[in-house]
């Protein structure tokens, strides 16, 4: 028996819709130069947390370890960790630009089909983000799982595609995710028995496939092209 039609999309933010390289970047600069406030050497900071979050941004602790990194005292992080998180979570880039093609083809699953963004993060940097990147109008639904109990239910725990499929007043299995990470995008939609495309882009463009997306795109725009097929609404030339 084949599946019945998707009726609605969900989307990843970082990594999906922009690079979030370059909101770490920019992220980054402004540790270093609260780092300089607080009478530390501003630019090896910068330089350390820059090396610690492409070893992984996904892991708590960056700010510690990079302090660790310049000669900082354990017994010193305790003073100073606080105001460069601050400085990290208060940070709101003017600018990230989407990858390219990615706010035409989100126009046209918001003009298809019931849309919303499942992200996990802390809500303050995520709102910023959607913000810098200027597709927040075509966004009507973004869940933050972050907001519905910390870290305990980031992807891929299905809350916040259950908190999704309720806002759009859909069932969670009839939702399609598209997303980069296996392991939290595509995962979350197996827990509802959902489809979900992997675009092999950013950070873990390398992940091994696992576990297996319906289907596997490497630009956000082929995705939601594939996406527009699946929900019986023609792709645009």
């Amino acid at each position: 028996m084949s599946r019945p039609a998707p009726l609605g999309v969900v989307v990843d933010l970082d990594d999906t819709l922009y690079p979030q390289a370059d909101y770490l970047a920019s992220a980054a600069a402004a540790v270093g130069v609260a780092a300089g406030h607080v009478g530390l050497d501003g630019a090896a900071v910068h330089a350390a947390l820059r090396r610690e979050l492409a070893a992984g941004s996904d892991t708590g602790g960056t700010i510690d370890r990079a302090l660790l990194a310049v000669g900082v005292p354990a017994s010193s992080l305790a003073g100073l960790v606080p105001p460069l998180v601050a400085a990290f979570t208060r940070h709101t880039p003017p600018r990230l630009s989407p990858y390219p093609g990615a706010e035409d083809a989100l126009r046209a699953l918001a003009a298809a089909a019931p849309l919303a963004c499942l992200t996990d993060g802390n809500p303050a940097i995520q709102a910023a983000k959607v913000a810098a990147t200027g597709l927040g109008p075509l966004l009507p639904v973004v869940v933050v799982t972050d907001t519905l109990g910390g870290r305990a239910v980031r992807k891929p725990h299905p809350a916040g595609l259950v908190a999704v499929a309720a806002r759009l007043g859909l069932p969670p299995e009839r939702l399609l995710v598209i997303g980069d990470r296996p392991g939290k995008d595509v995962a979350v939609a197996a827990t509802a028995g959902a489809r979900a495309i992997r675009v092999r882009q950013g950070e873990y463009a390398t992940a091994p496939d696992e576990p297996r997306a319906w289907a596997v795109v490497d630009t956000f725009p082929a995705a939601a092209e594939l996406a527009l097929s699946v929900l019986g609404v023609p792709a645009r030339a």
